[in-house]
């Protein structure tokens, strides 16, 4: 009896302590840090105005004027302890001066490349949406993420999908990264007014366009054009990143990208203008000699560096520089300061300093200085030589208890930023952003 009592006795002790063990890796399981606790919600929006005297649309002269107002909405739903999805929505609305011009005699006064045009393009609507997925390994040390977009716009539409993979070592104090991306993109091209009538399909100077308005110059008006055949163009992108936290007070990153563009890279709306040819001309604006023709591959590389010093618990000193270079012939150099200033637990200043300059593409030609008998012209000064500074000063509000509410809805943080940009070829732009984050209850 008393030998039945102990075995009794050992069951119900193994018993408990197994019950304990699994009670305890059950509470283990369910106190595990989450990679996101709650539903993270997201409202970002910028007003961007521009000016200039450089419109690629009308061959390198007239009118830059474009004014873009967007707004975003991100939500991150954490999935379980490990997986985050993350949607992201937005829609930008843009007003444009020069791109109207693509069009410029269907205003009520005379076409001028300094003068916005009324018609169809001189406004229109982006859209985007994101997905994303990501998930992080038991031990916070190995993340794989995924996407997929769609974006659309009047004259295009955009499908793209990418991975990335990072790995965490050294008790987190350094990271390896790897992320490749592919967009797939499929113009509707759309060419100046006056060259549609010289499509297979027109009836060139018997167009219905040209007997309603007169040429004036040489009234031969004969252009080189020819539609592009394919609409399609195709980027891919492979990043490699490597981030290392140095000093206690200083952490330092590096990222190497390689960029592989395949189909139509020219802008089909945007004109040349031939210094071998006499110009033509209805109104005040002169008529395109061509559009803009550019190789259909381009590479890029781009070599970046980051590096973080926390000078003390107030200020900050963030900074940045890259090294680009493509196989068009342009080269580029990029360095980026920011000083963040803690004002108080809940404030932040932070002022910014940009420079920028880079080399010409081997196809740049200013206003009426290509020549008919070249294979590859474009008069966008966005390819030109320039160099340019940017100004920024931001603020932002943070509260980690989110004491501010509405409705549902915590209140994380309050970002603004505004961001002066000049550039050396007289084109100027500002842009002003806020974002707000909250964690939704």
């Amino acid at each position: 009896m008393n030998r039945f009592k102990k075995i009794l006795f050992s069951i119900v002790l193994l018993t408990s302590f197994l019950a304990f063990s699994q009670q305890k890796n059950d509470s283990v399981q369910r106190y595990k840090k989450r990679v996101l606790e709650t539903i993270e919600f997201d409202f970002l929006t910028s007003y961007y105005t521009q000016d200039g005297n450089n419109a690629a649309v009308s061959g390198g002269l007239g009118t830059e004027e474009l004014t873009d107002a967007t707004g975003t909405i991100i939500v991150s739903i954490p999935l379980n302890d490990d997986d985050v999805l993350t949607i992201d929505a937005g829609v930008s609305a843009y007003t444009s001066a020069s791109s109207s011009n693509v069009g410029p005699f269907d205003g009520n006064g005379n076409a001028d490349p300094f003068v916005a045009s009324s018609g169809a393009s001189s406004a229109d609507t982006w859209a985007n949406f994101t997905a994303s997925y990501s998930h992080t390994s038991e031990d916070r040390n190995q993340i794989w993420s995924a996407n997929l977009s769609v974006a659309a716009e009047y004259d295009y539409f955009s499908v793209g999908f990418g991975g990335a993979y990072s790995k965490l070592f050294n008790k987190k104090n350094t990271e390896l990264s790897i992320r490749g991306s592919a967009y797939l993109d499929t113009w509707n091209a759309i060419y100046p007014v006056e060259l549609r009538p010289f499509e297979p399909t027109g009836n060139g100077l018997a167009n219905g366009f040209f007997l309603d308005n007169t040429i004036t110059g040489n009234t031969n008006y004969d252009p080189q054009f020819i539609p592009f055949e394919n609409e399609n163009r195709n980027s891919y992108t492979l990043s490699l990143g490597f981030s290392q936290i140095l000093h206690k007070k200083v952490q330092g990153s590096l990222s190497l990208s390689f960029i592989q563009q395949q189909g139509l890279l020219s802008t089909p709306f945007q004109r040349v203008y031939f210094a071998d040819v006499t110009d033509s001309f209805i109104e005040n604006f002169q008529l395109a000699d061509a559009v803009e023709q550019l190789p259909d591959s381009r590479f890029k590389i781009a070599v970046g560096g980051k590096l973080n010093w926390f000078l003390n618990e107030i200020v900050v000193l963030r900074t940045f520089y890259r090294y680009y270079s493509d196989n068009w012939g342009i080269s580029s150099h990029t360095a980026n300061f920011e000083l963040p200033i803690k004002l108080s637990d809940n404030f932040t200043v932070y002022p910014s300093y940009r420079y920028y300059q880079q080399t010409a593409t081997d196809y740049f030609r200013p206003f009426e200085t290509a020549i008919s008998t070249e294979q590859f012209y474009t008069s966008d000064y966005d390819l030109s030589e320039y160099k340019a500074n940017q100004l920024g000063l931001g603020v932002s509000y943070t509260d980690i208890f989110t004491k501010a509410h509405l409705w549902k809805f915590g209140l994380k943080r309050i970002d603004l930023k505004f961001y002066k940009y000049d550039r050396d070829t007289a084109f100027t732009s500002s842009i002003i952003t806020a974002g707000f984050s909250f964690e939704v209850y």
